[in-house]
C-alpha cells in the first residue's frame, strides 16, 4: 500500500458526497433513501480511500465491505443506544439505526459494482505499475 493521490477517484468521492448529503437532507423514505443510499454509500468509501491509497482493489473491496456488514450488525445491537447517541440526528444518518437484511445486499452489490468498475476500466494499473516498478 502506498500514498497516491487519484484525481477521478477523488472528484467522485465528492459527486458521491454530494449526493448522499442530498438524498440525506430531502428524502425521508422510500427506496432511494433506505437502499440505493446504502448501495452508493459503500462506493463512496471505496472510492474515497482509492482517492489516496494506492490499494488492491480485492482488498479495498473486501474492507469496505466488511467495514459496512460491520456498522449494520452493530445496528442490531442498538450500537446508538449503547453510545448514548440514540437522539442524535446526525448519528442516525451516518450509523443508521436499523438492521435490515437488504441493506447487507445493497452493500454488497456497490462493493461487486465499484470493484468490476474498477478492475475493468484499468484504475487498477496504477498499482501493477507500482509494483513493476519496485521489482
Amino acid at each position: 500500500m502506498t500514498i497516491k493521490f487519484n484525481k477521478p477517484f477523488f472528484a467522485t468521492s465528492l459527486v458521491l458526497l454530494s449526493t448522499e448529503i442530498c438524498i440525506a437532507a430531502f428524502l425521508t423514505e422510500g427506496f432511494i433513501r433506505h437502499t440505493f443510499g446504502d448501495f452508493l454509500v459503500v462506493i463512496l468509501i471505496y472510492c474515497g480511500l482509492r482517492s489516496f491509497l494506492n490499494l488492491k482493489p480485492l482488498y479495498l473491496a473486501i474492507g469496505v465491505l466488511s467495514f459496512a456488514f460491520l456498522i449494520e450488525f452493530l445496528q442490531k445491537y442498538n450500537l446508538l443506544e449503547y453510545l448514548g447517541l440514540s437522539h442524535n440526528k446526525l448519528a442516525i444518518v451516518v450509523l443508521g439505526s436499523t438492521f435490515e437484511i437488504t441493506d447487507l445486499i445493497a452493500y454488497t452489490l456497490g462493493v461487486i459494482t465499484v470493484f468490476l468498475i474498477d478492475t475493468m476500466f484499468g484504475n487498477s494499473r496504477t498499482i501493477k505499475q507500482t509494483e513493476t516498478h519496485k521489482s
